[in-house]
């Protein structure tokens, strides 16, 4: 399988389906306005992962198989670059498409709970800059020195939003994230693409690099995150 007939399998009807699926309005506030602030997000998020990835790939972090991509720019395929577009689109969509479903209104929070928020994804971007000194454990110190500083500023804006909506936040995050592992591990046993062991903790549970399942983890929240940051409360998180 190639990377674009992945894409064709694995992405792009599952976001054919959520958007087909919407109930409406979308997200509460309409198509246009919601598709706004996804295709928003997903620009963000591809001018943001654009030259991290390219490091990934200079170095040897990660290489994709032979004959398995179009064509390259940079150091990357052009496939992965429709990649960081299509994720925050699959996951916005699927974020939009649960708001309508769950109603979850609860404004009391634990106290502390935005400092609480803050120094733990401060101290998981120190543990990432740490990392990146050692030879095994550098993509694992690539994705949380690159993730924890974004994560710890949406929780210094917005922890209380996440909160008060964490069951929407949960599900937002949750069931895309398993569903790229399940897909990434399919993707590696093809040898679409693979992790080094030179630079990685070679600790794949299931088959699954820890490393990968950490980064759809932390760019799923970037995506959730940013989404509920973006979207105004009044219309969006409202439901009662």
């Amino acid at each position: 399988m190639t990377y674009l007939a992945f894409h064709l399998v694995f992405i792009l009807p599952p976001i054919a389906a959520l958007a087909l699926l919407q109930p409406k309005p979308m997200g509460g506030i309409g198509a246009k306005r919601a598709w706004g602030w996804i295709m928003l997000l997903a620009l963000i998020a591809f001018v943001y992962t654009t030259a991290w990835d390219n490091y990934l790939v200079y170095r040897g972090v990660w290489y994709y198989g032979e004959d398995r991509v179009l064509a390259t720019i940079g150091y990357v395929p052009i496939e992965e670059y429709l990649f960081f577009l299509l994720q925050p689109i699959l996951t916005g969509l699927w974020l939009m498409n649960i708001k309508s479903r769950i109603k979850d209104h609860e404004p009391i929070q634990p106290s502390n709970l935005r400092v609480v928020m803050v120094a733990f994804w401060i101290a998981v971007s120190l543990v990432g800059v740490y990392l990146l000194f050692g030879t095994r454990t550098l993509y694992m110190g690539l994705i949380l020195a690159w993730a924890g500083p974004v994560l710890a500023g949406m929780a210094w804006l917005s922890a209380s939003t996440f909160w008060t909506y964490r069951r929407q936040w949960f599900l937002g995050v949750a069931v895309p994230t398993v569903y790229l592992w399940i897909a990434d591990r399919i993707a590696i046993g093809l040898g679409i693409w693979d992790i080094s062991d030179t630079y990685s903790l070679n600790f794949d549970p299931l088959g699954l690099p820890i490393e990968e399942a950490v980064f759809f983890l932390v760019t799923n929240l970037m995506v959730v995150q940013g989404l509920m940051m973006f979207l105004p409360k009044n219309e969006v998180f409202d439901l009662q």
